[in-house]
C-alpha cells in the first residue's frame, strides 16, 4: 500500500474547512519530508449503486477537490483513496504502515475548543501510527 516511498502521510479529507486545513498541513509536511501523501475519504454505505461505483465516484470527487486545494504547483506526490467503513476505522487501518496520520477538527473556542470531534478523538486514542490533529477555528 505505501511501499516505495521514504515517508507516507495519510490525511483524512471530507471537503470540510477542517479537512482542508489538515490537507494543507499534511501537504507541507509531505513536501518537507519528500514523502507521499495519501488522501482518504470514507463512507459507510452504498445507498445508490454498488460499492465499486461509489468508490470510483468518491475517488474522482476527492481528486478534483484536492487538486483545487493543492493546485498543480504543490510538488507533492499524492493519491486519493476512497474506503468503505467508518471514517475513524478506515483512517486508522489505512495508516497502519504510514509514517503519520493527519485529521482535521473544528475548533469551537474556549473550553469547547478543547474537545475533539468523534473522528479526531478516535484517531488520537486508537491509531498505532503517530497522529496529528489540526484544529480549525472558524
Amino acid at each position: 500500500m505505501h511501499e516505495g516511498h521514504d515517508h507516507t502521510i495519510v490525511v483524512g479529507f471530507d471537503g470540510s474547512e477542517a479537512s482542508v486545513a489538515a490537507l494543507e498541513w499534511a501537504a507541507k509536511e509531505a513536501s518537507l519530508r519528500k514523502g507521499r501523501l495519501c488522501v482518504v475519504r470514507a463512507w459507510l454505505s452504498a445507498e445508490f449503486g454498488t460499492d465499486d461505483d461509489l468508490r470510483a465516484y468518491t475517488r474522482t470527487k476527492v481528486e478534483t477537490e484536492v487538486q483545487k486545494v493543492l493546485g498543480t504547483a504543490s510538488g507533492v506526490d499524492w493519491q486519493a483513496e476512497a474506503l468503505r467503513g467508518s471514517p475513524a476505522k478506515a483512517l486508522i487501518d489505512h495508516a497502519a504502515d504510514a509514517d503519520l496520520l493527519v485529521v482535521g477538527c473544528r475548533g469551537h473556542g474556549g473550553f469547547a475548543g478543547l474537545l475533539l470531534g468523534s473522528v479526531s478523538q478516535q484517531v488520537a486514542a486508537h491509531a498505532v501510527t503517530p497522529a496529528v490533529v489540526i484544529v480549525h477555528h472558524h
